[in-house]
This record gives structure tokens, C-alpha cells and sequence, in this order.
């Protein structure tokens, strides 16, 4: 999608900081962190939300959640811990309709989060 700024960063069209990048995912720094770490894992190809994503989808799942641990490891807080938020809709907080997940750590996490 050629108005969607996630797939635009998927592309490589917009820069961003990238913290990883594995097959059809890519992980990178938040522009607005909320946490000491605070990463965005996408797929490269469109899937507009959580609620687009479809049996068929289950790999690119596996490959963004798997691609979510892997930077939680590397970034140092696997150990201690770390959050991973998928929004959907409005409603939800949802900002980029791209599918996403966050990453957030390097600290104690409130609860309940907000």
C-alpha cells in the first residue's frame, strides 16, 4: 500500500533505524519510545491489523513474534522481562493500521499498563 508508512519503511522507501530484519519481518526503534527499549516489529507485506490476520497467516505471525523475542534478547531484556502489545482498531490505540507489535523494556513495566 502506497499511503501506508509501515510498508513504506518494509520497503525501504522512508529510513528508520532498524534493530533486525529477517524474512518477510523487520524489527525497528520507535520514534516516540515509551521505554528505555521500545521496538516496532512489522511484517513487509501489508496485513492492515490483528483482525487481518487469517490461518493462512499464521507463519508471518510465527516469523514477527519470533522476530519480537529475538530483539527482546538482543537488546538485553529477556532476562528481566519485557512487554509485547499488539493494538487493533481505533479503540485499541491502534495508529498505524499495519499490523505491529511493540516491544517495550528496560524497565519495570506498570500495571496495569496506561
Amino acid at each position: 500500500m502506497t499511503d501506508c508508512i509501515f510498508c513504506r519503511i518494509g520497503s525501504g522507501e522512508i529510513p528508520a533505524k532498524l534493530a533486525a530484519k529477517g524474512d518477510g519481518v523487520l524489527a525497528f526503534y520507535d520514534l516516540n519510545p515509551q521505554a528505555p527499549v521500545h521496538l516496532l516489529v512489522i511484517p513487509t507485506r501489508h496485513l492492515s491489523g490483528a483482525n487481518a490476520v487469517t490461518a493462512l497467516d499464521r507463519i508471518v505471525w510465527s516469523q514477527v513474534m519470533s522476530l519480537a523475542i529475538q530483539v527482546a534478547r538482543e537488546q538485553g531484556i529477556a532476562d528481566s522481562g519485557y512487554r509485547l502489545v499488539v493494538n487493533q482498531g481505533r479503540d485499541g490505540g491502534q495508529s498505524v493500521e499495519h499490523l505491529h507489535v511493540h516491544v517495550l523494556g528496560g524497565r519495570r513495566m506498570a500495571w496495569p499498563p496506561g
